[in-house]
C-alpha cells in the first residue's frame, strides 16, 4: 500500500470496516485529513501526569493515581494547575499497517488547554501505533483559563497513515516551488521542513499579539463568541522595538510573518522547536489540513496563529526570529472537502486571531 495520510472518506472507511468505533458522529466531526476525537461521559482527576508503559492498560494506572471521579453528562468546570483523563468516545482496531498520530484541535491550544492521547500500553504521547486495537484516553490540563466540559467536546484530533508519509528536502523544496508553502523571498528549508518567523510589526492599529490574563471567569469549550476578549485577555502593541520580552510562564497569542499554503494534495503540522534557540514553546495545535490557505478554498493570505510560552526565564523574541517549522506529508489522495469553504472553517484567511470562543472586537 502507498505512503500517506488518510483522507476524510478513507476515514470514513474505517468505520465502515469496524477498524474505528464510537456512537453516531457528530456531522463535521471527519475533517479532511484527521478525526476530531469526543470525551466519553467521565473525567477523573489525577495526580500526575503518567504514560502507563508497556503491556499496561491506562485503567490500571487510574486505578493508583486518580483522586475523584467527574460526571461529564451534563458539564464540569476543569480547573486551572489540574490534570485530568477521560476516555474518548472513540476506540480502535487498526489494521497492521496504519498507525495514528494525535494533536490539539486548534481552538484547544488557542485557549491554552495542554491535551495529549494517550493509548494503553504507550511509552509515548500522541502516538497510536499500527495495529493498535483497544480505547483511547485524553490527558486534559487547563493551563491559563478554567473551562467548562461535557461528554461529547473535542479538544483533539487524530491523523491516520501508512508508511512513511513525510517529505525530505527535496522534494519540499520542489513542492513549494510548485506551490509557494510559504509565502517568503527566501523560505528556508531543511531536513527539518520550512522555518516560519514571527511578526511583531503589527496589523493597522499595532496590534502584534495577546497575553493571557489569570484568574478569569470559565470559558465553555463548546461555546462560540460566548466571552468578551478584554475579560480574558491583554492586547500588546508595537511601541516602536519591533520586539517583545516573553515573560516567564505567561501564555501569549502572537502570529506568523509568513502566509502557510497546504496544497490539496498535502497535509502539514508545525512541530516543536529546538529549545536550543530560546526557552520557549510554539504552537500547540500542530495539524494544518489539506486546502488551508489554499486560494481556491476561500484561503488566501491566511498565517498561522502561534500559541507560545516562555519557560524558566524571560526571553526577548524579534520581529523576523525563527520559531518553528512546519512539516508537509503526502496525502493517500485528494480530500472529499478541503479546509476553508467546503467546512466554513474558522480559521481560513486569518491572520492573528483568537479561538472561536471570543467574541469579535469592534
Amino acid at each position: 500500500m502507498a505512503s500517506g495520510i488518510l483522507n476524510d472518506r478513507q476515514i470514513a472507511e474505517l468505520f465502515d470496516k469496524e477498524q474505528l468505533s464510537a456512537p453516531p458522529l457528530d456531522a463535521d466531526q471527519i475533517q479532511p485529513a484527521s478525526l476530531d476525537l469526543r470525551l466519553g461521559p467521565k473525567v477523573w482527576r489525577v495526580r500526575a501526569s503518567f504514560l502507563p508503559g508497556p503491556d499496561t492498560p491506562v485503567a490500571e494506572k487510574l486505578a493508583r493515581f486518580a483522586l475523584h471521579e467527574i460526571d461529564l453528562s451534563k458539564s464540569a468546570v476543569l480547573e486551572t494547575g489540574c490534570v485530568y483523563i477521560v476516555q474518548l468516545q472513540e476506540e480502535l482496531a487498526l489494521p497492521e499497517d496504519i498507525s495514528a498520530s494525535a494533536n490539539p484541535k486548534s481552538s484547544t491550544g488557542r485557549l491554552d488547554i495542554f491535551t495529549r492521547v494517550i493509548a494503553d500500553g504507550a511509552q509515548q504521547f500522541d502516538m497510536v501505533p499500527a495495529g493498535y486495537s483497544g480505547p483511547l484516553y485524553l490527558e486534559i490540563s487547563p493551563r491559563t483559563f478554567p473551562i467548562v466540559a461535557r461528554s461529547g467536546s473535542r479538544l483533539s484530533q487524530i491523523r491516520f497513515r501508512t508508511g512513511d508519509a513525510l517529505l525530505g528536502r527535496e522534494e519540499l523544496v520542489a513542492l513549494h516551488e510548485a506551490h509557494t508553502l510559504v509565502a517568503a523571498e527566501q523560505p528556508n528549508i531543511d531536513t527539518r521542513g520550512i522555518a516560519m518567523s514571527i511578526d511583531l510589526t503589527g496589523d493597522e492599529s499595532g496590534l502584534i499579539g495577546y497575553r493571557g490574563k489569570r484568574h478569569t471567569g470559565v470559558v465553555d469549550v463548546d461555546e462560540k463568541a460566548a466571552c468578551e476578549v478584554l475579560d480574558y485577555w491583554e492586547p500588546i502593541h508595537n511601541r516602536g522595538s519591533n520586539d517583545l520580552v516573553l515573560d516567564p510562564d505567561e501564555f501569549y497569542i502572537l502570529v506568523s510573518r509568513e502566509a502557510v499554503h497546504v496544497p490539496p494534495e498535502h497535509a502539514a503540522e508545525m512541530v516543536p522547536f529546538d529549545p536550543l534557540v530560546g526557552e520557549f514553546r510554539v504552537h500547540y495545535a500542530g495539524f494544518f489540513d489539506p486546502g488551508f490557505g489554499h486560494a481556491a478554498a476561500g484561503g488566501k493570505g491566511s498565517r498561522a496563529v502561534l500559541e507560545v510560552r516562555s519557560h524558566e526565564v524571560p526571553f526577548i523574541l524579534e520581529h523576523g526570529q525563527i520559531v518553528g517549522r512546519l512539516v508537509y506529508e503526502r496525502m493517500l489522495e485528494r480530500p472529499d472537502c478541503l479546509y476553508g469553504s467546503d467546512l466554513k472553517s474558522n480559521y481560513q484567511a486569518q491572520g492573528l486571531k483568537l479561538s472561536k470562543h471570543f467574541r469579535p472586537v469592534s
